[in-house]
């Protein structure tokens, strides 16, 4: 298949992505979620798809199923992962608005992962326009909580992949022509201290302060770090009033392994700190992605990619990453699961978050290749 043929455009695929990034969807606000999911709805209706709507859980947005048309309906597939939550909270867009600057274009979300699902329907639109059947039948998820580990259709995804052939996820792409052929382990934990209020004018020494011990115990967490195991804490949230001694803190951290025996022992060495006493210390386990190591037919696949890439002039390579993605749980499962087939850009998850225009393009032609070729 020549992909070079097909006019993709990526000047009018970045007006067409316009809304989709002026569309603001954080995970936590199920409102701003399922708008997302009005608007990606509408399109994949236009382009044919039977749409099925399911209703959120635990407080978060929904989700959608798409189905397209195809001889081989209800047979095992392609199906196509993407998430439609982001970190960033609504009026982020009066920090970082939808800006192109040259062959740079700004925007929440814009990388991670609105690019890479909307080139993805532009794939899939440039093949019906040139009348070309893609050989298994094809199912896009898009899902509303994938930047908080997945909580709520961790089991929607496992059970769609469970009747596909092979899954493709477009989150961002490696810068270069990289693709994501496995990942790591990742868990996360939330943590908290329970402690004695008092006045901290009056009566400071009657109180036992949760904020003085989560600080201590945030410093035992990080400092566990090693080559095999990483640890960090990203969120905190502790005290309400300054003349009070805390009673409370609570935090949330996420443990990283490139095996599952490290994480494993990561896991085992954070529930171990959970102590009682003056300070009561709670650790509970969250989330965890399993490790999804690449097999010979993830290599398979990557082989498939690379003959695509070169057609369009982009180089390749493979390899496994950090940074969980929903293709954790369809890989580790023993699906053939892509990861990374979305666009390149950068400063994912900050105030500078960017993609590369020109792979708008480039890898959508990528895309549309894989789509017609697997078989």
């Amino acid at each position: 298949m020549d992909i070079k043929a097909l006019p993709f455009d990526a000047d009018a695929m970045l007006e067409g992505l316009r809304p989709w990034i002026e569309c603001e969807s954080p995970t936590w606000d199920a409102a701003a979620v399922n708008r997302m999911m009005d608007l990606a709805s509408c399109e994949l209706a236009c382009m044919g798809a039977t749409i099925e709507r399911i209703p959120g859980r635990m407080g978060l947005g929904d989700s959608v199923r798409a189905r397209f048309p195809h001889p081989d309906a209800g047979e095992p597939g392609i199906l196509i992962l993407g998430h439609l939550d982001t970190v960033h909270p609504v009026g982020t867009l009066e920090k970082l608005p939808f800006r192109r600057d040259g062959d740079i274009c700004y925007g929440p979300g814009i990388c991670d992962m609105k690019g890479g699902n909307y080139l993805t329907l532009e794939a899939i639109r440039q093949l019906a326009r040139a009348g070309i059947e893609t050989k298994l039948p094809v199912t896009i998820m898009f899902t509303p909580d994938e930047e908080i580990g997945t909580p709520s259709v961790r089991d929607l995804i496992e059970a769609e992949a469970s009747r596909a052939k092979v899954v493709l996820v477009p989150e961002p792409g490696r810068d270069k022509g990289g693709v994501t052929s496995g990942r790591y382990a990742i868990a996360r934990f939330n943590i908290a201290t329970i402690g004695r209020p008092s006045h901290a004018g009056a009566r400071l020494s009657d109180g036992r302060s949760a904020i003085r011990e989560m600080a201590r115990r945030i410093i035992q967490i990080e400092e566990m770090t090693t080559e095999a195991c990483t640890f960090s804490v990203g969120v905190i949230h502790a005290g309400q009033w300054v003349n009070c001694v805390s009673s409370r803190a609570d935090a949330e951290v996420l443990t990283m392994a490139k095996r599952q025996k490290d994480l494993d022992a990561g896991v085992q060495k954070m529930l171990s700190l959970a102590s009682s006493g003056d300070v009561v210390f709670d650790v509970r386990r969250g989330v965890t992605r399993p490790v999804w190591e690449v097999d010979q037919r993830g290599l398979e696949l990557c082989a498939m990619a690379e003959d695509f890439h070169k057609q369009v002039g982009m180089p390749f390579y493979h390899e496994s990453s950090g940074g969980g993605s929903d293709g954790n749980f369809t890989g580790a499962m023993g699906i053939p699961t892509l990861d990374g087939l979305g666009v390149e850009g950068a400063m994912m998850h900050t105030l500078q978050e960017h993609i590369r225009i020109e792979t708008l393009a480039s890898r959508g032609r990528v895309m549309a290749g894989l789509l017609a070729s697997l078989s």
